[in-house]
């Protein structure tokens, strides 16, 4: 089979869905993908991916500009004919799944969240709601991230076809094995990984920080990631005055995670975020926001702590929680959160997930 894949960038798609493309290709299929050149393109090439470079404005909002991604995405189609396209992520959902039904190829959306774009009400979101119900119109199989996520598609019929809850992007068990909890002496490090942006609560997280840093000079915030939005000059303040450490972007974060006590994740709303799961696969506590696609991750408690999203007092409460907490009672939470992801989030339930409608697609054809 030719296989098609719509993405918006190359970390995302080499990151969490490695096996599955190498799945794929070592099924003896053609796979194409589609997406922004950027660095993490060779590695994806070195796989066997075919690669096509597309432009994708990722925050932009003008769906007239957006339609030379349409025809763009008609023109690839035509030129590949592919047996089945995959799509992630807004654009490549809204803008692919439209290219796939002009030309009659069977495609499969993964809903990887809702996006800023429909979160906040306005006319942005009912265009873009009417864009993803055209979008997602004739797709063989939608996957959701959430369970939260379904019901507003659903409610808003917006997808009024096949629907199938997956456990996120999953986690690869080997990759981000087990580790040993850091030993007891004296400081508490903690991790944020993300874009630096307004949606991930980055604000939040500093005043939080500045906060904890006051009472408790022996805990660390350390962050890792790239900014999409202008935070340059405020991470800058704040690392002067030794409330956070800026690490930038991280090609592995297995290392950073292992060397911390717990993982914060302010996040306003996710699909299913992957540094959670990356961070209980590795034995380490999670403190996040108590939303949609972050709940799944953890257990309340026993393998991390929850607070209310864009409230600062709740979040530092929480960070001030688990300062408290007794070592060994930390280290157990970290079990437990290594455990929940063998039992529920093994990547392999994914690519399976996967598999199985590519074959019914395929079977559906002959």
């Amino acid at each position: 089979m030719k296989i098609l894949v719509l993405a918006n960038f190359g970390m995302g798609l080499y990151n969490f869905r490695k096996e599955l493309l190498e799945e794929l290709i070592n099924n003896k299929n053609e796979v194409y993908i589609s997406l922004p050149k950027d660095e993490y393109v060779p590695k994806l090439q070195k796989l066997g991916c075919k690669f096509i470079d597309t432009h994708i404005d990722r925050r932009g909002t003008n769906p007239l500009k957006d339609l030379k991604l349409l025809f763009h995405y008609i023109k690839i189609i035509k030129g590949i004919k592919p047996d089945i396209v995959l799509t992630y992520t807004i654009k490549p959902n809204v803008y692919g799944g439209i290219a796939c039904r002009i030309t009659k190829v069977p495609y499969i959306v993964n809903i990887t969240g809702l996006g800023t774009s429909v979160e906040n009400k306005g006319l942005i979101q009912r265009l873009t709601k009417l864009l993803y119900k055209i979008g997602l119109g004739n797709a063989s199989c939608v996957f959701f991230q959430n369970e939260s996520n379904m019901k507003f598609f659903t409610d808003n019929n917006l997808c009024t076809n096949k629907t199938k809850l997956i456990p996120g992007s999953g986690v690869n068990l080997k990759q981000h094995k087990f580790e040993e909890y850091p030993l007891n002496d004296g400081n508490i490090r903690f991790l944020f990984i993300g874009r630096i942006m307004k949606a991930k609560g980055v604000d939040e997280l500093l005043q939080a920080a500045e906060i904890v840093k006051e009472k408790h000079p022996n805990v660390n915030f350390n962050l890792i990631g790239f900014s999409e939005e202008d935070y340059k000059q405020k991470l800058d303040e704040f690392e002067k005055k030794g409330v956070i450490k800026q690490l930038g972007q991280q090609e592995d974060v297995h290392s950073f995670i292992k060397y911390s006590h717990a993982t914060i994740l302010p996040s306003y709303h996710e699909g299913t975020a992957n540094v959670l799961l990356e961070s209980a696969a590795t034995g380490r506590p999670v403190l996040a926001s108590k939303v949609p696609g972050c709940l799944e991750t953890f257990e309340d408690g026993q393998s991390g702590l929850g607070f209310k999203v864009r409230d600062v007092e709740s979040l530092v409460n929480a960070i001030l929680n688990f300062i408290r907490l007794p070592y060994e009672q930390k280290k157990a939470m970290g079990i437990a959160g290594r455990r929940k992801m063998e039992n529920e989030f093994d990547r392999k339930i994914v690519i399976n997930a996967y598999m199985d409608e590519i074959h019914k697609v395929k079977g559906e054809e002959n």
